[in-house]
C-alpha cells in the first residue's frame, strides 16, 4: 500500500506536479494521425496534463499543436479557420502558424509592430507509429525523437484502439503490467489450449497454460523494468516453464507479451489528474491484424462502441457496461465482451483516483509494487534536479525493446528472453532482484 502523499505524487500530473514534469521531458503521443488527415481540415481539441490544446494540419501538411485559447481575448481556436498555412481566430482574425508565430493581426494597425511582440504557446511535433507526438518540456532539454517500440521502422503495420476514459493514468498503467489478472478477468478471451505458443483468432487469444497463479520476477532497468510471469505449461511442465515477459518503458508505455500473429503494446497518456487516453496497439509485419479488425476484436469500434471522440457510448459505468448475467451463468466469466471493456469496468470501479492506502497486496502484485516504487522515486529524483527516468545513459532506443512469451526450459535465464544484443549487455551488468524479498514487501 501507499501513503496518501505517495499516492498523490504517483497520480497527479497537472500544473507543477512532479509526475507531470517528469512526463513532459519525454515525447508524448498526443493524438492519432487519423484525427488530422486533411490539410486545412478541422482542428482537433487535445487535453494533456491539464492543458487545453488545439491541433491542426496546415496547407503544407505541417502539424501544429497550440494553446487552445487565443492570446488576444481567450476565444477558442478550435472554431478557427485553418487556411493558407495558419489557424485564424474567428473573433478578431489573428492568425497563427504551427510554431505559434502571429502571421496576421487584421484588427491592429500594420505599422504598430504588435504582431512581432506576441508569441502563442506552441509545442514541437513529430509524426510516427500512427500518432502525432508533442514535446512539452524545457526547450533546451528536448531529447531527439526516436521511433516508438511499436513502429521500429516506417514499414511496420500498426493498428490502434483509442479510448478516452475518466480514470487516472496510474491505475490504467497498473493494469498493463499486471499479468496475473489476465487468467481471471480475461479468461473467456484468453483461452488455455494445447498449443506450442500463444495464438490469436478472430474472436479470442489462446495460450498454453491453465495456471492462474504465476510466479512474478522483476529485473529493474534504467528505462523502467522487465518482469516475468512464470506459469506451468499444459505440456512438459516438469522440465519447462511458460514465460510471459512484459516490459515497462517509463513513463507510460508497456510492451505486452505477443502472440504468434502480432505484437502488443499499450501507451497511457494523462489528460489531467482524473482522465486519460488509453491506447491498445497491435503491430507487426504485413500479416498483422488490420485496424478495423483490431477494433472489432477489442469491441471498440468508432461509431458503434465509441463516439467520434473515442469515448465509450455503448457500454459505460452508467449502464453497468451492459453486463450480461445470463451469459455469465452460461460460462462467460465477466458478461462483458472485449478485453479493453473488461479492464475499463475494473479501472472505473476504483474511482477516478484509486485509494491505495488500504490495499492488501500479495505475491502476484510484485510488478505493481515495483512500478509504484520506480515512478515515485523517478518523480522525486527529477524534482531534485536529476535526469529523467528513461533518458539516462546508457540509453536503449525503444525500437530495440521487446516483450516475450514462450515455453522454455526451466534453466533458461528469463531476463534475456526476447532481449536485443544491446539490452542483454545492459542486463549482464545488473543484479536480479531478490524475489522472496519483493514478495515479503508486497504482502506488507
Amino acid at each position: 500500500m501507499l501513503t496518501h502523499a505517495e499516492n498523490e505524487l504517483l497520480c497527479r500530473v497537472e500544473g507543477d506536479a512532479p509526475m507531470g514534469a517528469l512526463m513532459r521531458r519525454h515525447w508524448v503521443p498526443a493524438l492519432l494521425s487519423e484525427q488530422l488527415v486533411e490539410s486545412d481540415g478541422a482542428p482537433v481539441r487535445v487535453r494533456l496534463f491539464g492543458e487545453d490544446l488545439v491541433a491542426f494540419r496546415d496547407t503544407d501538411g505541417r502539424i501544429g499543436v497550440l494553446g487552445e485559447f487565443c492570446p488576444h481575448r481567450k476565444a477558442s481556436l478550435f472554431f478557427g479557420r485553418n487556411e493558407e498555412c495558419g489557424l485564424r481566430c474567428l473573433y478578431h482574425g489573428w492568425k497563427f502558424d504551427v510554431d505559434g508565430r502571429v502571421l496576421e493581426m487584421v484588427s491592429e494597425p500594420a505599422e504598430s509592430g504588435f504582431a512581432d511582440k506576441v508569441q502563442h504557446k506552441a509545442y514541437p511535433t513529430q509524426e510516427a507509429g500512427g500518432f502525432i507526438w508533442v514535446y512539452m518540456g524545457p526547450k533546451d532539454a528536448m531529447p531527439e525523437f526516436e521511433p516508438p517500440a511499436w513502429a521500429p521502422t516506417p514499414e511496420a503495420k500498426v493498428s490502434i484502439v483509442k479510448i478516452d476514459l475518466p480514470v487516472n493514468w496510474a491505475q490504467i498503467m497498473e493494469g498493463q503490467i499486471d499479468s496475473a489478472h489476465s487468467s481471471s478477468l480475461h479468461s473467456s478471451d484468453m483461452k488455455p489450449a494445447r498449443v506450442a505458443t500463444a495464438g490469436a483468432t478472430a474472436t479470442h487469444w489462446t495460450r498454453p497454460s491453465t495456471d492462474k497463479n504465476p510466479r512474478i520476477q522483476v529485473q529493474l532497468t534504467n528505462y523502467g523494468f522487465r518482469y516475468a510471469a512464470i506459469r506451468r505449461p499444459i505440456t512438459n511442465a516438469q522440465t519447462h516453464d511458460y514465460v510471459r515477459l512484459t516490459v515497462f518503458v517509463a513513463p507510460f508505455t508497456a510492451l505486452i507479451p505477443p502472440n504468434s500473429s502480432y505484437n502488443v503494446a499499450t501507451v497511457i497518456v494523462p489528460k489531467d489528474d482524473v482522465s486519460s487516453y488509453f491506447h491498445f496497439i497491435a503491430w507487426g509485419n504485413d500479416d498483422c491484424i488490420d485496424q478495423e479488425s483490431w477494433r472489432k476484436f477489442c469491441v471498440a469500434q468508432v461509431g458503434i462502441d465509441l463516439d467520434k471522440t473515442y469515448r465509450p457510448m455503448l457500454r459505460n459505468k452508467a449502464n453497468n457496461y451492459l453486463q450480461d448475467r445470463k451469459a455469465m451463468k452460461l460460462g462467460d466469466f465477466t458478461g462483458v465482451p472485449g478485453i479493453p471493456n473488461q479492464d475499463i469496468m475494473m479501472w472505473e470501479s476504483m474511482g477516478p483516483i484509486a485509494d491505495r492506502t488500504s490495499e492488501r497486496l500479495g505475491a502476484s502484485d510484485i510488478a505493481i509494487v515495483q512500478f509504484r516504487r520506480v515512478m515515485i522515486d523517478a518523480a522525486r529524483k527529477h524534482a531534485a534536479g536529476g535526469e529523467p527516468l528513461g533518458l539516462v545513459e546508457p540509453h536503449i532506443p525503444q525500437a530495440n525493446l521487446r516483450s516475450y512469451q514462450g515455453i522454455v526450459p526451466k534453466s533458461e535465464d528469463w531476463r534475456k528472453l526476447g532481449a536485443s544484443t544491446q539490452e542483454a549487455a545492459l542486463i549482464d551488468g545488473m543484479e536480479q532482484d531478490e524475489t522472496e524479498a519483493e514478495m515479503a514487501a508486497a504482502r506488507g
